[in-house]
């Protein structure tokens, strides 16, 4: 079967998206292209946002290549998966210029896998996958009935069916993803990082999945949720690959980087520096030491609350104190070039605790975000504390939700976000 896999042309205008808005390796895709060619299918690969070419132009390209099936992500990247666009307006613009000629049209991300009949809806595609998507696009691939494929949604005679529960890919064995030269050659972002300007192509890689903890404000539940390592051997491949290609810069987009001892010592000679997220409460000194060691210039430490009362509320499950998390901090500091310590606006904290938190961090070099507000993604435990499980409205009332309970944004959002039914005014109605 010939395959294309598409990343569409992302925009973010009047977007809430709190991710960054530079392009980033389409992992998801990359990994579903490895399962696919092993599987002895034909594939290629169409990026709008890395190549800078609009959602017709790609459209048009998918066409030519003919394909018996196009799968399409409604998220830009892995990395994203947790703070997705809630608007679904990019894909279905997409869906739109392809008008039929891309074969049985898939949908893969996080909206479908929480939402499955409304993403379907809205986009106008013949298949949803839900939870992690490379194991079921092979499945479809290889020619299975609808009907018998797990973790997917679909129309029906009857209306609508969904499938079994959301995926979660096997990933531990998952082989090397490799990328050609004309792609790394178009990523010179270094994303999250500070201490220098890029000094070659930069790239994402994936070593572990998913995270042991249940934060309130995660959204994971349908997707990225069990905790799995990546063996070793396939990593460090894709990692030298990387490295040959000129890369000089990687980031691990691992929901929480968690210390790995034969990582970081196989990372120590070699010729690349990377970033991470993770949790600093997990870091002692020495693993800290090895973390310098082996190349990491940028660490985005979650800490979210200056108040044990206001993690206890995010379900931090945080075991050392305030003053404690930030002497850890400026511990790495002193091994790391850039650290930042994540906040979320709270109701528990203080704006002078807050203030002079940071004041405290910074005069260490140490860098903390002013307090956030939190946006209650369908696939979080804050969302289902509120309103239960997830429905035909559920970004809707998320959305509308953040814009009338705050009147300032992220430092990353220029203009005001506009109501969901606005952005999506192109999508069909769901």
């Amino acid at each position: 079967m010939k395959v294309a896999l598409v990343n569409p042309a992302w925009r973010f205008d009047n977007s809430i998206y709190f991710g960054c808005r530079e392009p980033h390796l389409p992992l998801e895709l990359g990994a579903s292209r490895v399962l696919l060619e092993a599987a002895g299918h034909e594939t290629a690969l169409f990026d709008g946002h890395l190549f800078q070419k609009s959602n017709a132009t790609i459209a048009a390209e998918v066409t030519a290549f003919a394909p018996d099936m196009t799968v399409l992500t409604t998220a830009p990247t892995y990395l994203f998966w947790r703070c997705a666009p809630p608007e679904l307006r990019v894909p279905r613009e997409f869906v739109v210029a392809l008008a039929g000629h891309g074969g049985r049209v898939v949908a893969v991300g996080p909206h479908g896998s929480v939402t499955p009949q409304t993403t379907l809806a809205k986009l106008g595609v013949d298949v949803i996958v839900r939870g992690e998507c490379e194991e079921v696009v092979t499945k479809l691939a290889n020619g299975a009935a609808l009907h018998d494929v797990s973790s997917i949604a679909f129309g029906h005679d009857d209306g609508f069916r969904v499938n079994g529960e959301p995926a979660a890919t096997c990933f531990v064995d998952l082989p090397p993803i490799f990328w050609s030269q004309a792609w790394i050659a178009r990523h010179g972002h270094h994303h999250h990082r500070f201490e220098a300007a890029p000094d070659g192509p930069g790239a994402e890689v994936e070593a572990s999945r998913g995270c042991p903890y249940s934060c309130s404000f995660c959204a994971k539940i349908d997707y990225r949720d069990k905790y799995r390592r990546r063996e070793l051997t396939p990593l460090l491949a894709e990692i030298d690959a990387l490295i040959e290609l000129g890369v000089t810069y990687i980031y691990f987009i691992d929901e929480i980087f968690l210390p790995q001892r034969p990582l970081l010592e196989a990372l120590v000679d070699r010729p690349v520096k990377f970033g991470v997220q993770t949790r600093i409460d997990l870091w002692k000194p020495e693993m800290l030491d090895l973390l310098g060691r082996a190349g990491c210039v940028s660490v985005e430490a979650g800490v979210e609350s200056l108040t044990a009362e206001g993690r206890a509320h995010l379900d931090k499950n945080c075991r050392l104190t305030t003053d404690e998390l930030a002497e850890r901090l400026v511990y790495a500091r002193s091994r790391i070039p850039f650290v930042q310590a994540n906040l979320i606006k709270m109701a528990e904290d203080d704006p002078r605790l807050i203030r002079d938190w940071r004041a405290k961090l910074e005069a260490h070099k140490v860098w903390a975000n002013d307090p956030v507000p939190l946006y209650p993604y369908p696939s979080s435990p804050d969302y289902r504390r509120l309103w239960g499980m997830p429905d035909s409205k559920a970004w809707e009332r998320a959305h509308d939700h953040y814009l009338n309970q705050f009147q300032s944004f992220s430092d990353i959002q220029d203009e005001r976000p506009l109501p969901l039914n606005e952005l999506e005014c192109q999508c069909l109605p769901s």
